[in-house]
């Protein structure tokens, strides 16, 4: 399978709540001068097709980017998953690219290598190492759009966790090497890190 950039719409997740940052909304934090948000959707907008972005709060602000906003669907603040299943059932491609807010620095050749690994699975998932230890980067997924029907009921159901998740639909993991792409910003003081970082990790 040969996809290309027109066939995947990308989405940013920025709806969680942000507790670990004492609740604000991380995806309008700054950086380099810009939000978070920008950041991802800058990233990422060469890499795919449609973009949008998910957001439970400040949707006025968001909605200013111009691309598509779309909430969760139950408004429980239900994690990742939930943002990933309101691009699974609002994307019009067949495909869908998954970026959180707090990472702004992902591989700039992330979905084109999901892309090029994912062969008949449903879903491909970045991998990294750290400290020796094989780490899934579980929020960065390439995920088939007909997964929507098997998400929704996997959430109704009262699963939450992303790995269980991509466990069951055989998952493919992708190997990166620069496991600093991946650095998130959970707490003040990691985005100040973030800050530090070369702009290119």
């Amino acid at each position: 399978m040969h996809l290309v950039p027109p066939d995947i719409t990308g989405i940013v997740l920025a709806g969680g709540r942000g507790s670990r940052m004492g609740g604000v909304d991380k995806g309008l934090q700054r950086l380099d001068g810009e939000s978070l948000v920008e950041l991802a959707l800058r990233r990422l907008a060469p890499q795919v097709g449609p973009l949008l972005v998910n957001a439970n709060r400040h949707l006025d602000v968001y909605a200013q980017l111009g691309v598509p906003v779309w909430s969760d669907a139950d408004g429980e603040f239900s994690g990742p998953l939930a943002g990933i299943l309101a691009g699974l059932l609002h994307c019009d491609t067949e495909w869908l690219a998954t970026v959180p807010c707090d990472t702004p620095r992902f591989p700039r050749d992330l979905v084109a290598r999901l892309a090029g690994a994912i062969g008949a699975a449903p879903a491909a998932v970045a991998v990294t190492v750290e400290e020796g230890q094989r780490r899934r980067q579980s929020v960065f997924c390439l995920l088939r759009r007909s997964l929507g029907a098997d998400l929704s009921a996997f959430l109704a159901a009262g699963g939450r966790r992303i790995e269980s998740w991509l466990q069951r639909n055989g998952c493919v993991d992708v190997m990166f090497d620069d496991a600093a792409a991946f650095f998130n910003a959970n707490t003040i003081d990691e985005l100040r890190t973030l800050e530090q970082m070369p702009r290119e990790a």
